[in-house]
């Protein structure tokens, strides 16, 4: 891939898949289900591949310190210009930085972070595991980390809808599937990066789907009731089997707290 693999994606990304109603419903799911593990705001996020901070942003209105890392320029450019748009609190906030989330506890000066997000990156890595393992040192202890990735589990769904039978069960045993890149995009399982969220001296203390429905349909943004998607997506995402069926799945860890030290919400172990 070249140097910035998004540079040439960036505009349609932003404008174009976070613009619909599949990506209002992943930002909103996702967001929801972060309130969940957060502390109190003021807390101290690191948005790993956060792009142009649409997961993080509506965490700094809330009041939360965002570090955005991201190795594309021209992500990390769309990111600054939307927040020209916001309040002057709100954008001070906000720090943009560059450079390979591999690298993420190098590049923050090993600081470590109430919460760190990593969404929709791990798919286009040949490989999770050293990414996990820089991203589960970054996390404070009794602090979390979220996950966003491909589901392995349901990669035979979208050629089936499609009538794609042949390339349906080969699905089936596959790890990847065609991306937006145009290379493959790796899939995972909530066990497998649970494992490594334990080498990373993490638990997992939840997951969840994030789209369901809404992936495996074109809705129009025009006549569709955004709000009425996003709490049905919620839902599912919540329970079984519908989670099972999601097209990617979130997955929380946490960091254990040293007998006597206060976690960030301010309570003690």
């Amino acid at each position: 891939m070249p140097d910035d693999a998004w540079a040439a994606l960036a505009d349609a990304f932003v404008d174009g898949a976070y613009a619909t109603v599949k990506g209002r419903v992943r930002t909103y799911v996702l967001h929801q289900q972060l309130l969940r593990h957060l502390p109190t705001a003021p807390a101290a996020v690191l948005d790993v591949g956060g792009g142009a901070a649409h997961q993080s942003l509506p965490l700094a209105r809330l009041g939360h310190e965002i570090t955005v890392l991201d190795p594309s320029a021209a992500m990390l450019a769309r990111a600054r210009h939307r927040l020209g748009a916001e309040p002057e609190a709100v954008r001070r906030r906000v720090r943009l930085l560059e450079g390979p989330g591999e690298q993420a506890d190098v590049l923050t000066d090993a600081r470590q972070f109430d919460a760190v997000l990593c969404h929709g990156v791990l798919m286009y890595l040949p490989d999770p595991a050293p990414m996990v393992a820089a991203l589960c040192r970054c996390v404070a202890p009794g602090g979390s980390l979220s996950l966003m990735a491909l589901n392995r589990r349901t990669l035979a769904v979208r050629p089936a809808l499609e009538r794609r039978w042949s390339d349906a069960l080969t699905a089936f045993d596959a790890g990847s599937e065609p991306g937006v890149l145009g290379a493959e995009t790796r899939a995972d399982t909530v066990e497998g990066l649970s494992g490594l969220l334990r080498d990373g001296g993490l638990e997992a203390e939840a997951w969840y789907g994030v789209w369901l429905f809404a992936d495996w349909m074109d809705i129009p943004l025009d006549t569709t009731d955004v709000g009425a998607v996003s709490e049905v997506e919620l839902r599912a995402a919540s329970c079984d089997p519908y989670r099972q069926l999601s097209r990617v799945f979130h997955l929380v860890g946490r960091k254990p707290v040293r007998p006597g030290r206060p976690r960030p919400d301010g309570a003690r172990s």
